[in-house]
C-alpha cells in the first residue's frame, strides 16, 4: 500500500512539474511572438524587416495611396488614413479620379506595395495581425512623403 500511495505522489508531482515547466514555456513562446507582431519595445520593426517591406519612397507614391485605400477598405486602418491617402495623391497630382488611371495606384488598391527599392510585397498573402502592421507601416511613410 505504501508503495502505491508513493507511486501516486510522485505521479502528482511529476505532473505538476510538467504542467510548471509547460506553462513557463508558454509564457516564453508568447513572449517571442509579442516582440515579433510588434507588441514589445521593438514597435514591430524586428517583424517588418524579416517581412522584407519595400522602401516607400516619393517615386512609389501612388502606390503607396493604393495601398492606403486597400487597408481602409479592409479595416486595417482608420478613415484617418483616407485622409493621408487624398494628401497625398493631391501632392503628386492624381487627384479626381486622376488615380483611377495610374498603373501603381491601381496594383496597390489590389495589396500589392511597390518600393522604391524595386522590391514589391504582395498584402494578400500575409495573415491580418501582420496586415495591421505593414498597413502601419506604409501609413507612417506616406505621411512621411507629404
Amino acid at each position: 500500500m505504501m508503495d502505491r500511495v508513493l507511486r501516486t505522489a510522485l505521479a502528482a508531482v511529476l505532473a505538476a512539474a510538467s504542467a510548471t515547466h509547460a506553462a513557463g514555456l508558454m509564457d516564453s513562446l508568447k513572449g517571442a511572438a509579442t516582440e515579433q507582431l510588434g507588441g514589445g519595445s521593438g514597435g514591430g520593426s524586428s517583424l517588418l524587416g524579416n517581412l522584407g517591406l519595400p522602401s516607400i519612397g516619393s517615386g512609389t507614391a501612388s502606390n503607396a495611396a493604393g495601398v492606403l485605400q486597400y487597408c481602409v477598405e479592409r479595416k486595417y486602418l482608420s478613415g484617418g488614413a483616407a485622409g493621408v491617402k487624398d494628401a497625398l495623391l493631391n501632392k503628386i497630382g492624381l487627384s479626381g479620379g486622376k488615380e483611377q488611371q495610374d498603373a501603381g495606384y491601381q496594383s496597390g488598391l489590389s495589396g500589392l506595395l511597390s518600393g522604391s527599392d524595386g522590391k514589391s510585397f504582395d498584402l494578400n498573402k500575409i495573415q491580418d495581425q501582420i496586415k495591421d502592421k505593414a498597413c502601419d507601416y506604409v501609413l507612417d511613410n506616406a505621411k512621411s512623403l507629404l
